[in-house]
């Protein structure tokens, strides 16, 4: 093989220059790279690295510089492996060692693994909100997929964003892709108790602004939280979306719960990049897996695991990248009577780690298959079905996993309101709320923006009381750059204080998947576009009945219009840069909040090389 390529590079050199570009533009002049494929499909990495030609010359010998050796250009698929390592998302900051485990299975089944970075979007310390750069995210990730020779992915993603961003851009893409999670950290332990990331940080402030806790406790459960590599270990945005990928038939399975910091994490690593290989020779694309079985399979599964307010949109969006219809309506019909099974915080009382002791998704999807509730032909990235993969799948632990008749509640985990105050929707999560405050009319104390918000919120002689409703404005996604996890504001201290743990909250901002409450979100259209939501005024009565699915604002229609008459937007303090082409494309929360210009997917063709 080697005298025969040697002889095919001397014939090329001494092919007339006119000759040279026809065996760039002739695929059967192309170096054998479909002897790997178990079809006649070609490599889409043949087109830089299969010609006898300068352009081949080029990508080849560039590439050796890095020591890699003369056969991995003749055939193998290339693999690429899109990390989102960085020290700045502390819960990806393990993803080099879990990228080299990738390799290790790539190169087992014979590909041809590279490496590259995209975007980090990390939780803890981006700013304003990591939401505002998701869809920069993900059009470095599409960008970067289709300008390169790549045959197929495997994203490495875990913090909140990283999820939704890597899969949106890749399936704009549309090439064999498997998602892959970095696994949820160790149970945090303090005072001789679990606690949560998010759900216990939300709790301890407010044990602290009630004088229930001091600055030194307070700072001392920093450390106990977050004592291990990985992301949050409720279930928050990251576990939730963990699961989403592997509901929609886009990780593995066990993808949603191995602990990160657990030795099965690397295995199932070393097997993703095994998989991958054979998915580029399958051919086995995005657009395959990700139909309407998979997002009715992901609604459904969210609901059992009483899963973070945030999936609403990254699905919404996902969806709309690969050209499947869903919308509001989908995800409260669906997951209307799908009982929350999962027993873990927010929502119930335990953590990632006894979730996949117990079972993890795989126990959740059989019981829903045995309810009649999954749609169980729907293909996954091992080639199986979902049913094929999570039929014969134990639960351990009937208190972490509950029986369908023995749920934490009988209720899907997402609500979908509409009414006066939100004609294109709401969202609640009533496995996280107060069932006494599930129908109630009450009171609207205002707050104009988030600094209206701080700056009133502490005040002893707020006007408010634990039957009023408050109400967050301009948080969605033009008036809050990004739309950020605000939506969950605290309660009064002088409430706090008198052992008021809960008020229904709304506003068009998110809140973190970690986070627990009457609250209601992403009321659309916003109050930065001039929704109902920008014309509501202290003293007003709001009417909520969640079993009925009504959020109204009464206040006559008369009313309404004056108010409407005299509304003006407040300018946008984004006038250059992305943050400029942020505000001008992004569309609302009920569609996912995505770029309308980036609706729909673009495929993975690129114009032929200049070389």
């Amino acid at each position: 093989m080697l005298l025969q390529r040697i002889a095919h590079r001397l014939e090329a050199c001494a092919t007339p220059a006119s000759s040279t570009l026809d065996l760039y533009q002739n695929p059967l002049m192309m170096r054998s790279h479909t002897h790997h494929m178990s079809n006649s499909k070609p490599l889409r990495s043949a087109s830089w690295f299969g010609h006898q030609s300068m352009s081949g010359f080029i990508h080849r010998s560039w590439m050796k510089n890095q020591g890699h050796p003369e056969d991995m250009y003749d055939g193998r698929p290339v693999i690429g492996i899109c990390n989102t390592y960085s020290e700045l998302t502390p819960c990806n900051a393990h993803f080099r060692d879990l990228a080299e485990r990738v390799k290790r299975g790539v190169y087992e089944a014979g590909g041809y693994p590279l490496e590259f970075p995209v975007m980090s979007l990390g939780e803890p310390l981006l700013r304003p909100t990591s939401m505002l750069f998701r869809n920069l995210a993900s059009m470095d990730v599409e960008e970067t997929i289709r300008a390169n020779p790549i045959d197929g992915v495997v994203l490495l993603m875990g913090c909140d964003k990283t999820t939704p961003s890597l899969l949106m851009g890749a399936a704009s893409c549309d090439l064999p892709t498997l998602g892959f999670s970095g696994g949820p950290m160790l149970n945090g332990k303090f005072r001789g108790e679990d606690i949560g990331s998010g759900t216990d940080v939300w709790r301890f402030s407010e044990m602290v602004r009630c004088g229930d806790m001091d600055s030194c406790e307070f700072a001392n459960a920093e450390s106990c939280m977050s004592r291990s590599i990985g992301h949050c270990m409720t279930m928050g945005t990251a576990s939730t979306m963990a699961s989403m990928t592997e509901a929609l038939g886009m990780g593995l399975p066990e993808n949603a719960a191995i602990p990160a910091a657990d030795s099965r994490r690397n295995r199932l690593a070393q097997e993703a990049g095994r998989r991958i290989v054979d998915m580029v020779k399958e051919d086995l694309r995005m657009s395959k897996i990700l139909t309407r079985d998979a997002f009715e399979n992901a609604i459904i599964a969210n609901a059992a695991i009483g899963g973070s307010t945030n999936a609403v949109i990254h699905l919404c969006a996902l969806a709309g990248r690969i050209g499947i219809k869903l919308d509001l309506d989908d995800w409260d019909q669906l997951g209307r009577e799908i009982p929350t099974i999962v027993n873990l915080r927010p929502s119930g009382e335990y953590l990632m780690e006894e979730f996949y002791y117990a079972g993890g998704l795989p126990a959740v999807l059989r019981q829903l298959g045995e309810a009649g509730q999954l749609r169980k032909e729907a293909l996954t990235v091992n080639g199986k079905t979902i049913w094929e993969n999570n039929s014969d799948a134990h639960n351990w632990n009937e208190d972490v996993i509950r029986p369908m008749d023995n749920p934490i509640s009988e209720k899907g985990s997402i609500a979908v309101l509409k009414g006066s105050l939100a004609p294109s929707g709401a969202v609640i999560k009533p496995s996280a709320a107060t069932p006494e405050l599930m129908k109630h009319r009450g009171r609207a104390v205002v707050f104009e923006d988030i600094e209206d918000y701080y700056n009133r919120i502490d005040d002893p002689d707020l006007d408010i009381d634990q039957s009023c409703v408050m109400v967050l404005k301009n948080c969605g996604p033009k008036g809050y750059p990004g739309m950020s996890e605000v939506g969950n504001m605290g309660l009064p201290p002088k409430l706090l204080k008198k052992g008021i743990t809960d008020m229904i909250r709304i506003s068009d901002a998110r809140m973190s998947g970690t986070a627990y409450g009457t609250v209601i979100l992403h009321t659309t259209p916003e109050a930065a576009v001039g929704g109902p939501l920008a014309l509501v005024q202290d003293g007003d009565i709001i009417e909520l009945d969640v079993a009925n699915r009504v959020l109204n604002l009464e206040v006559p229609e008369d009313e309404l219009e004056q108010r409407k008459a005299a509304w003006k937007p407040t300018p946008s303090a984004m006038e250059s840069g992305y943050q400029k082409l942020y505000y001008d494309h992004v569309m609302q929360a009920d569609t996912g909040a995505d770029f309308d210009f980036l609706v729909g997917c673009r495929g993975a063709e690129v114009p032929r090389d200049s070389h």
